[in-house]
């Protein structure tokens, strides 16, 4: 019989059928590695509840991205580990902290070949673990951020940034962002907002890859999006986008598709989603005892994240789906 509904079994009959009218597509162009340099090692250190990741040296951090490059892969976002941290995150501005060193050296060999990402925060270069400078009561001191997030911004931005990305989620740091880099020089340099950025309970393996503990068994709600709550993340949006964000962000990303949906709905600028270390690391666990396939589970958790609006996916699968996609 001819019934009505067998027109959509024939639109899957084929896999070139199937890929004909597919109504999203994952591609290379839509994946950013984020990568962590470590300062004081000699040799790459493998992260424990990041199977496949490490902290790089310099020179293995540039081999990875020259590697990276290779798979057609055209944008990393980097984090630093730096030996030494104090109350307001010194390393993150030092000319010669570990992440300025790396983006130098990545820029000398890369050129513009690759979009070179700075994450911009405090955390891993504090001694407390908070994204901010703290006041006298331990509490985040928002406005005294915001002039560290600007003496970091053009500290990135001289070593070779073409993105800063500030993920603390302080109120008005787009804009302090933009204003430092503007009367600096950097008018060309541009910002990656984590504008929706959670309060999740996803993030314990990148903390590892950082080294960061919050002091005294804290925690970042105060000042991190509440997970409950998805009309907040469009106001934070339209806030960052009025502050003068090129891109946004919604950090995670499985969790929060229909956060995705509602910003790419809402606004015309580019949207990014991370998907964050615990999202990668509980795929990585599963296939390892064989209840997935990883594989495809990572190809269908970013082509979750692209249906929903993601332009952009920051993932620690990569390397691995580049290689996939352009196989």
């Amino acid at each position: 019989m001819g019934f009505p509904a067998r027109r959509l079994r024939r639109s899957r009959r084929l896999p070139a059928m199937r890929r004909l009218v597919a109504e999203s597509s994952l591609g290379i162009d839509d994946l950013v590695a984020p990568l962590f340099v470590r300062e004081s090692i000699d040799a790459p250190v493998p992260i424990a509840s990041l199977p496949g990741v490490s902290q790089h040296t310099v020179a293995s951090l540039v081999l990875e991205a020259k590697r990276l490059a290779s798979l057609g892969i055209g944008a990393l976002v980097l984090f630093g580990v730096p030996t030494c941290k104090d109350p307001v995150g010194s390393g993150a501005s030092d000319r010669d902290g570990v992440v300025q060193i790396a983006l130098r050296q990545l820029r000398d060999d890369l050129g513009d070949e690759m979009v070179l990402i700075a994450d911009l925060c405090l955390d891993e270069y504090t001694d407390h673990g908070h994204c901010g400078v703290l006041n006298d009561r331990g509490e985040v001191d928002n406005d005294a951020t915001l002039v560290r997030y600007g003496e970091v911004a053009v500290a990135q931005a001289e070593a070779g940034a073409h993105l800063v990305a500030p993920s603390g989620m302080m109120d008005g740091q787009v804009a302090a962002i933009r204003a430092a880099l503007d009367t600096s020089g950097h008018d060309d340099v541009g910002i990656l907002a984590y504008s929706a950025k959670y309060a999740s309970a996803l993030y314990g393996p990148f903390r590892d890859a950082v080294d960061v503990t919050i002091a005294g068994g804290g925690d970042r709600k105060g000042y991190q999006q509440d997970p409950r709550n998805r009309r907040e993340a469009l106001e934070e949006v339209r806030l960052d986008i009025a502050e003068g964000a090129d891109l946004v962000m919604v950090k995670p990303a499985l969790a929060y598709l229909d956060v995705i949906a509602a910003v790419r709905a809402a606004v015309d600028v580019p949207v990014a989603a991370y998907n964050v270390s615990g999202e990668y690391a509980m795929v990585v666990a599963a296939a390892e005892r064989g209840w997935i396939d990883r594989q495809a589970v990572a190809l269908e958790h970013l082509g979750a994240i692209k249906r929903a609006g993601a332009d952009v996916i920051l993932t620690y699968f990569a390397a691995e789906v580049a290689e996939v996609l352009g196989g």
